[in-house]
């Protein structure tokens, strides 16, 4: 991510999940926080979300489910992100997450997770704090 230029975050519901509301309460925060929001709204395939986030070379993808589907989902994210070369791309995964698969996230390589009652004014610090704990990473000299 170059140093000029704005943290960009793409937002998308993944499978039959249909709620937006809180998507578009997020993103309306990340922008309010000076961060580009590319929005892909509900329903969305693995493909789709990835092919978006090649597309628009996003810093992060954002997933937001309240299906209780969010594992499966996740992990064919990722998978289809590996599949084209993407895995470097953090994921953050927010929505109706039950503690317990907090750890479960994490482990199969989500970056950050915001479960429901995250307070709204954390989720955009701590993604530009992520952003710049792994500059490095994400900056190849």
């Amino acid at each position: 991510m170059a140093e000029d230029r704005k943290i960009r975050v793409l937002i998308a519901s993944p499978g039959l999940d249909g709620h937006d509301r809180g998507q578009k309460v997020v993103a309306r925060a990340l922008k309010d926080a000076g961060m580009e929001v590319i929005y892909l709204g509900i329903h969305r395939t693995a493909e789709e979300i990835v092919q978006a986030a090649i597309q628009e070379d996003v810093d992060f993808i954002g997933l937001s489910m309240l299906s209780g589907a969010h594992l499966i989902l996740t992990e064919e994210v990722l998978r289809t992100m590996a599949k084209h070369g993407v895995g470097d791309i953090p994921v953050i995964v927010g929505g109706t997450i039950p503690k317990g698969d907090i750890e479960k996230l994490k482990a199969l390589g989500v970056a950050l997770v915001f479960p429901t009652q995250t307070p709204l004014e954390s989720i955009a610090p701590a993604i530009a704090q992520y952003a710049r704990s792994t500059k490095k990473e994400m900056d190849p000299i």
